[in-house]
C-alpha cells in the first residue's frame, strides 16, 4: 500500500522506519544470512522511529528502539511532499525492549 502526503499515528502510536530483514554482518566480521520466515529468523529487531502520536511518553523521533519479533505491522509506503518514499511499520509499543539514541553498531540476535 502507498499512501502520499503526511501521516500522523494516533495517540500513543509509535512508526518506525529502517528495520533491517536482510543479510547482517556483526562488527567481528560474521556475516548473519537472512533467515526472516524460518524459525533461526526469529528475533528481536531494531528500527528507528519515524513518527509518534501525541500520547507517546516512551519514545521520540529519531530514536532506535529494539522490537520483539513479530510486533510490528506488515510494511506500508509513504511518499513525502518531496517524492520521497519510506517504509514504515507501526509498532506494538508493548514490545519496545530497548531505546538508544544512536543507531546501534552491531547487531542484536536472541539465543
Amino acid at each position: 500500500m502507498k499512501i502520499k502526503g503526511k501521516v500522523i499515528p494516533l495517540k500513543d502510536k509509535v512508526l518506525a522506519c529502517d528495520m533491517e530483514f536482510g543479510q547482517e554482518k556483526t562488527k567481528t566480521g560474521i556475516i548473519l544470512h537472512s533467515d526472516n520466515g524460518k524459525n533461526t529468523g526469529i528475533h528481536p529487531r531494531w528500527c528507528k522511529v519515524w513518527a509518534v502520536g501525541p500520547d507517546q511518553t516512551d519514545v521520540e523521533v529519531g530514536q532506535w528502539i529494539c522490537v520483539e519479533h513479530g510486533r510490528w505491522t506488515r510494511t506500508w509506503e509513504i511518499e513525502d511532499e518531496d517524492g520521497k518514499v519510506f517504509e514504515l511499520r507501526g509498532i506494538d509499543t508493548k514490545a519496545i525492549m530497548i531505546i538508544s539514541d544512536d543507531k546501534p553498531e552491531d547487531v542484536m540476535r536472541a539465543a
